[in-house]
This record gives C-alpha cells, sequence and structure tokens, in this order.
C-alpha cells in the first residue's frame, strides 16, 4: 500500500512538474501583432536578443490599424507595435478599450509625396490631395499641409483637426480622405499624397529622396507621433513586456534602425 501510494505520489509530483514547466515556457513567449513595415522588421531583429534571455516571439503582421488593438484588448495577443499615442488614446476613447503605452520605440516623419505632380511648387486651383482618414493621421496630415502654405485651419484646431477646420484654402484643392493603407495607391490619381512612414516604406519611397516635405527629427512631432509598444492596462509591468522592450530600445535594434531606413525610421530617445 505504501508502494502504491508512493508511486502516485510521486506521478503526481511528476506531472505537476511537467504542468509547471509547460507553464513557464508558454509565460516565455511574447505574442506581438505589427504593423509589416517597419514594426515587424525590426521585431524580427529582436528576436535573437530575446531568445539570449529566454523569450520566444511571435510576432503576427495586420494590414490595418484597428484588429492589431482588439486582439491585445481581448488578451489574445500579449501587445502590438504599429500605431503612435495620440492613436492609441483616440482609439481607447472611441471603443472603449484599456490600452496602455509600455514604451516609446521610434518615430517615422509623416510626408508629402508625389502623384501627378513633383513639386509643391506646381500646385494648382483645384488639385487633389490624398490623406489617411482616421482622426489623429488625418490632423497630422492636415498640419504639414498647412506648414506648407496649401491650407490655414482654424485657431485650435490641432491634434483633432479634420477637412471641416479648414479656414483658408487658397488653391480651393480637394482633400481625399482614405484608409491609410489605401492613400499611396492613388498617388497616379492625385496631385500629392500625405504618408505615414510605414506605408511610404511599404510604396518604396525614401524620405530622404522622395519627399517633398517632411516633419523633422528635432520637431515637437517626434515626441507626440512616438511609436509605442501597446499592452492591455496592467500588464506594462510584466518582464516579458519589460523585456521586449528593453531590447527594441537597445544599441543593436537602434543601429539596425539608422543603417535600414534611410531617415525613415528614427529611433526614439527618452529626454534627460
Amino acid at each position: 500500500m505504501k508502494k502504491l501510494l508512493a508511486a502516485v505520489l510521486t506521478g503526481t509530483l511528476v506531472a505537476s512538474a511537467f504542468s509547471f514547466n509547460v507553464f513557464a515556457e508558454e509565460n516565455k513567449t511574447i505574442t506581438v501583432a505589427a504593423s509589416a513595415t517597419p514594426h515587424a522588421e525590426i521585431l524580427e531583429q529582436a528576436k535573437v536578443l530575446l531568445e539570449e534571455q529566454g523569450y520566444e516571439l511571435e510576432v503576427t503582421v495586420f494590414n490595418d490599424y484597428v484588429q492589431p488593438n482588439l486582439v491585445v484588448e481581448s488578451g489574445d495577443f500579449d501587445a502590438n507595435y504599429f500605431q503612435h499615442i495620440p492613436y492609441l488614446d483616440s482609439f481607447n476613447e472611441e471603443k472603449g478599450t484599456h490600452l496602455v503605452n509600455a514604451g516609446g520605440i521610434h518615430y517615422e516623419p509623416f510626408g508629402i509625396y508625389p502623384g501627378t505632380k513633383t513639386s509643391l511648387d506646381d500646385i494648382e486651383e483645384g488639385d487633389t490631395i490624398a490623406v489617411p482618414n482616421d482622426t489623429t493621421n488625418e490632423a497630422r496630415a492636415l498640419l504639414l499641409l498647412q506648414d506648407n502654405g496649401i491650407i490655414t485651419l482654424k485657431d485650435g484646431a490641432g491634434l483633432t483637426a479634420t477637412v471641416n477646420d479648414i479656414a483658408e484654402n487658397p488653391y480651393n484643392v480637394e482633400i481625399v480622405e482614405l484608409e491609410a493603407a489605401q492613400v499611396a495607391r492613388v498617388a497616379k490619381e492625385t496631385a500629392f499624397v500625405v504618408l505615414n512612414g510605414n506605408y511610404a516604406l511599404e510604396a518604396g519611397y525614401s524620405v530622404a529622396n522622395d519627399s517633398l516635405s517632411y516633419e523633422k527629427s528635432d520637431s515637437e512631432a517626434a515626441k507626440t507621433y512616438v511609436n509605442v509598444i501597446a499592452v492591455k492596462e496592467g500588464n506594462e509591468e510584466s518582464e516579458g513586456i519589460k523585456a521586449l522592450v528593453d531590447v527594441l530600445k537597445s544599441d543593436e535594434i537602434k543601429d539596425f534602425i539608422n543603417e535600414t531606413y534611410d531617415g525613415a525610421v528614427i529611433p526614439f530617445e527618452e529626454a534627460e
């Protein structure tokens, strides 16, 4: 009887140890939803560095700006990497989600790119300009157009500006509002396109060589529109998330970003 009990206890201990090991391995997997460029590419570089710390990084690419937040809110993914803080705040407010910034990683200059015209000096009456249609990115595009004298926005419009906030439109341009991923695809149909950094990269544009105007790296926009690792509130201090953020802010990843993206992606430096 004692031998039987000992065997049962031993089996229980082995099973418990096995279960614990499986649980530990599961906790060492970090799942991240990301945009393809540059986010998923940067995450791929982080995999080896995280492996050295015992973590397995699983990256899934999404082609929109909604699902990556919903899958983190639901708990299906640990984090996402595709958005800046104004968009995150706007999404939380509109969708009732509970996502927070776990760490700022990089900044992507927003730019105006050629469409059917190759110089802003060639703008004419009634030209069309394509911009992203989501709340924060549309405002960012309109502010950049204002900086280049194409339109003037109402005082105080700021980061919530829409086409309804255009106070002066001396060229009577038509602003074409499209889902962010679609803007580059109408370059042959509009005079100019205003693009998020990642979609400019996907379309084969170089900020340094192709943009007609872009936000400068020392601008307030660099701080405002830093791309972050976002997690569900309460998970920002988990060991896996902290390890992920630390690796993405490491010198190795900064070097990769600087050497790969020709100024289209800039590592974010925390203020001292």
